[in-house]
């Protein structure tokens, strides 16, 4: 069975000076299509690492990396290129738009770059519904000044929706939220990968945040120190909701 993500041996180094800092000491996960996973763990665990590595951002210093089967070591920079165009969404903590265009305007922006050509009202076409899609698209002439945190985080999902990925990445993308707003980031986030069943990673240090996926890895010192799943908290709840029926 073919995996939406697969590694083995992840290793990562960095010289630091006359010091080698190993990020990631071998690392192996696999991951469904459909699945939603969180990566959890303190500042310098090697949870973000491991994020730029699976984003083809970086590449690891040895171990192995299939995406959907094949092996990113082998792909060209121009490949690795359209891979992240068409098969990867990004989400980041600090919401990465354009302050000086329009949310439609910046959902729009991964379509100039594809390798096919689309035209002005197919673009618009599409941001709309990716701006719908997420709830905004009476904000869509708003730009990122006259929205607020939220709806700028919205605004960015729909850009990482724009292409159809497979995948979305979430790098602490309620990192700059209050509480109320990130459950409801969280929620939107649950839903794409419900009704899509667009595969997420998420990355946080948040447990509470960490626990809207179905999946929990949790990083320390360049390793999975655990790996669990999620039980549904909405089922969980419905269950103690019930009244016991059994007769003593």
């Amino acid at each position: 069975m073919t995996h939406a993500i697969s590694i083995r041996n992840l290793v990562k180094t960095y010289q630091l000076g006359d010091n080698v800092v190993r990020a990631l000491a071998g690392v192996s996960l696999d991951v469904e299509a459909g699945e939603f996973l969180a990566v959890t763990g303190p500042s310098g665990s090697g949870k973000s690492t491991l994020m730029h590595i699976l984003g083809c951002l970086d590449r690891p210093t040895a171990g192995t990396y299939l995406l959907d089967g094949r092996d990113v070591s082998t792909m060209s920079n121009d490949e690795l290129a359209t891979v992240r165009q068409e098969k990867l969404g990004f989400v980041f903590q600090g919401f990465n738009l354009l302050s000086r265009t329009s949310a439609l305007d910046n959902v729009e922006l991964p379509l100039l770059y594809g390798s096919n050509a689309i035209g002005s009202a197919e673009r618009r076409r599409r941001a709309l519904e990716a701006l719908k899609a997420v709830g905004l698209e009476e904000r869509a002439g708003h730009h990122p000044n006259q929205l607020s945190g939220g709806q700028q985080q919205r605004v960015a999902i729909a850009r990482a929706l724009i292409n159809n990925p497979s995948i979305v990445l979430a790098d602490e993308p309620t990192g700059n939220l209050d509480t109320r707003t990130s459950l409801e980031v969280m929620d939107l986030l649950q839903e794409l990968n419900r009704t899509r069943r667009i595969t997420v990673l998420l990355i946080t240090h948040e447990l509470d945040i960490a626990e809207h996926a179905t999946r929990i890895i949790s990083f320390r010192d360049g390793l999975i120190r655990s790996d669990r799943p999620v039980i549904d908290r909405r089922f969980a709840r419905q269950e103690m909701a019930e009244p016991d029926l059994a007769v003593a």
